[in-house]
């Protein structure tokens, strides 16, 4: 097995095995916080969030990507200590701004006076972030991804731990600030450690431009690709209630965790290995696909179960308080299902080198979605907002193919592209006729509906993949002797 190979299936191990205890501990800290706190404390944090985390979006500046993406021959110790004293004066000016103007404003465009003291608290993780960057560039190119899921874990779970223990002290939406922005805080000495990398008093504006003429593309695109997800939040927010945006972020939590995660641990391991493998066109094809599809046979089960059996879950267990988001928790699912099928695109951009193209692409959809979302939001609130997230998605599918096929020359055709993710829909298509007969027809408890949906949709998969899962778990048993 080639050493890049070799590289990305150890990659893959470890960050599986972060998102696994890192995504479950997450999701399972936010659904306690649910069970404790209320709607509306859900929604003042998402109204603080709209703009704290494009402030975060704004301190990034796309340095961090642009020292992954170059290769190693085109980078020296300069470039990291120019990137590290960038971030950190970029960063304490960016704190400024937020707490004498943009939490005032955001206080005063929601008319709720405790954003003023919510989000420049919120925002305490800009000025740690810039200081874990390097660390996390240098771990990323190396794809030492066992240490950065060893220090993932160990700081979203002890952050997890202290946010649950505020909770029923009685802290209110000050256990949910907590959880948001400390885990910065617990990583930044364990990054130090990991890499024994230390800043010198270097700064070089070669350097500076070396790394931010790349960057400067991906923070746009990042804003842009922001502006996309968060826009709902912000005119949910505006145009309805607290309580109405607490729901939504609700089922937000309950169908974005998983996804989001996963995409965010994949995509650690595929942007480098993407840079390195971006002038063979048939490599990145075949890569891309695998991603796709090993990402929805792990997403899809958890969706269709939202799908099916949301409202009993949400009732049981979060109580009545929460049943405005069982409908827009329904359509959500669907919208990431849809959404796993383009999950590693902006990863293969941007490591082919091409951010200006991505930028480009976030401004088309931005100009979609946007007018999609106000009439919904308009006309049919938050359901009308998660019917906008689902239409944008297969718009972006729509626009993934025609990326591939017509601007990156990577020959995608789209029965390729069905064939390459069959298996996770038929496995979910067949899963759901059976819980649908279970639940709905036969009345059999949800929990025990859920097992069973579970056992057939692993064995539906275990059937259509089972040559290649034993392949897989060969070259893994491999990878890890050497």
């Amino acid at each position: 097995m080639d050493n890049v190979k070799n590289l990305a299936v150890k990659g893959a191990f470890w960050n599986g095995l972060q998102l696994i205890v890192n995504a479950s501990f997450t999701f399972i800290i936010r659904l306690v916080l649910a069970k404790l706190l209320l709607p509306d404390q859900f929604g003042l944090v998402g109204m603080a969030t709209v703009f704290t985390g494009l402030i975060q979006v704004i301190n990034d500046l796309g340095i961090g990507a642009a020292l992954i993406q170059r290769k190693d021959d085109d980078l020296n110790e300069t470039h990291f200590h120019t990137a590290f004293w960038t971030g950190v004066i970029w960063s304490a000016f960016l704190y400024v701004i937020i707490s004498f103007a943009v939490g005032p404003l955001a206080a005063s465009f929601y008319g709720e006076p405790l954003l003023n003291k919510l989000i420049p608290v919120l925002s305490i993780g800009i000025l740690f972030s810039p200081v874990n960057m390097v660390h996390k560039a240098q771990l990323t190119k190396q794809m030492n991804f066992k240490k950065m899921a060893f220090i993932d874990n160990v700081s979203n779970i002890v952050v997890g731990s202290v946010a649950l223990g505020l909770a029923f002290l009685g802290a209110g939406v000050w256990s949910l600030v907590f959880n948001s922005v400390a885990s910065y805080a617990i990583a930044m000495p364990l990054y130090f450690i990991a890499t024994g990398w230390l800043p010198k008093l270097i700064w070089n504006s070669e350097s500076f431009k070396d790394v931010f003429g790349f960057g400067v593309y991906t923070t746009g695109t990042n804003i842009v690709n922001y502006a996309i997800n968060s826009v709902d939040y912000l005119f949910i927010g505006k145009l309805l209630s607290t309580e109405a945006l607490g729901a939504y972020t609700f089922a937000f939590i309950l169908t974005d965790t998983f996804k989001s995660r996963l995409m965010g641990v994949i995509n650690n391991v595929m942007y480098p290995l993407y840079g390195k493998k971006q002038s063979d066109p048939e490599s990145l094809k075949r890569y891309y696909l695998k991603v796709v599809n090993y990402n929805s046979i792990i997403v899809y089960p958890i969706m269709v179960l939202l799908f099916g059996l949301g409202e009993p879950l949400i009732l049981n267990f979060f109580g009545e308080k929460w049943i405005m988001a069982i409908p827009p928790l329904r359509i959500l699912s669907l919208s990431v299902m849809v959404a796993m099928m383009v999950n590693s695109n902006t990863s293969l951009i941007r490591g082919m080198g091409k951010p200006e193209l991505e930028l480009k692409l976030q401004f088309v959809k931005a100009l979609i979605f946007i007018p999609t979302l106000i009439i919904g939001i308009y006309y049919y609130g938050i359901i009308g907002a998660a019917w906008a997230v689902l239409i944008n998605k297969v718009i972006a599918v729509l626009i993934a193919q025609y990326t591939f096929n017509r601007l990156l020359h990577i020959s995608v055709g789209t029965m390729e592209f069905l064939n390459a993710v069959k298996e996770p829909w038929i496995a979910s298509a067949i899963s759901y006729l059976a819980l649908y007969f279970l639940y709905q027809v036969a009345g059999v408890h949800y929990i025990i509906s859920g097992i069973l949906f579970m056992i057939v949709y692993c064995g539906v998969i275990y059937v259509m993949l089972y040559g290649e899962l034993k392949s897989q778990l060969q070259q893994l048993k491999l990878s890890s002797k050497q």
